[in-house]
């Protein structure tokens, strides 16, 4: 690792990043006129941010940079692709790893596993549905659209708020800290299917404000400092079903989705691998 990577790896364990992050938040939450308005062009501009695919294109339309970030895009921007049996790219992006669970590991990068059962929250009942499954991780780079869809249609049987810390994401992070999904701040969400059940993890990370859910809003911030668990009904006035290609949360600011599956339940697609990018709706794998 090069001197100027390794300095910057130092820096992520140093550095206040909950006070950090959570001071962005108060400004991208905040309606501030120009610099609002000026510091969401500069955005655009140093990330490369198609604003052509937005429902609405003008970045001084938005208010905060928040209204910005979280865009929803033109209804024909996105195409839901996928087909019955077939499970549907989740999110914009790029897949991190893909593959095999080994028993509870999940491969984080070169050299770097981690323990899927930590990642859920801990809890061992919930991860022996996993053992042996399958796991995808995708990164969502800054310029990328950062709401987050149903990869197949499902009913939601828990979620689970897991503290922790709020290293960055990036490539070069998760190739050098370990267990690194594993110890970010997460909001865990399990559904059940006709197919199965899967989870589906919402990785926080630098400078991420916030993440949001569509049953319950903002689950974090606030933090606290136990993971806590909520219970949903599997029918009634009070469950929540969500079909293919619905959205089911979104991130303030970018992070990661890793997704979980039991043994023989998905057969990702032929041409993924490590860097594919992933476009919301396209063909992610079939159901078996």
């Amino acid at each position: 690792m090069a001197n100027f990577d390794r300095l910057k790896i130092t820096l992520q364990y140093i550095t206040p990043k909950h006070l950090i992050s959570r001071a962005m938040g108060k400004f991208a939450g905040a309606e501030a006129g120009w610099f609002t308005r000026t510091f969401t062009q500069w955005f655009i501009n140093r990330y490369n941010v198609d604003m052509s695919e937005a429902a609405e294109s003008n970045p001084r339309a938005y208010r905060t940079f928040n209204q910005f970030f979280t865009r929803p895009l033109r209804p024909d921007a996105r195409p839901l692709e996928a087909q019955e049996g077939q499970l549907a790219h989740p999110v914009d992006g790029a897949v991190s790893q893909l593959g095999p669970i080994r028993g509870d590991s999940i491969i984080q990068a070169k050299n770097h596993d981690y323990s899927m059962q930590a990642l859920l929250g801990g809890d061992a009942e919930i991860a022996k549905q996993f053992e042996n499954g399958s796991f995808a991780t995708i990164y969502l780079a800054p310029r990328d659209y950062h709401r987050i869809h149903m990869p197949l249609k499902g009913t939601l049987r828990q979620m689970v708020y897991v503290p922790g810390d709020l290293f960055s994401v990036n490539p070069l992070t998760a190739e050098n800290v370990p267990n690194l999904f594993a110890r970010n701040e997460r909001v865990v969400a399990v559904f059940d299917s006709e197919h199965g059940p899967f989870a589906m993890v919402l990785v926080g990370a630098t400078i991420v404000a916030s993440i949001e859910t569509v049953w319950a809003g903002t689950v974090t911030p606030p933090t606290g400092p136990r993971v806590h668990t909520w219970e949903y009904p599997a029918a009634g006035l009070n469950s929540i079903s969500l079909d293919i290609g619905e959205e089911m949360g979104r991130f303030k600011l970018g992070s990661t989705v890793v997704l979980v599956f039991p043994e023989n339940m998905v057969e990702f697609a032929e041409d993924l691998q490590a860097q594919s990018v992933t476009r919301m709706g396209t063909v992610f794998g079939t159901l078996k």
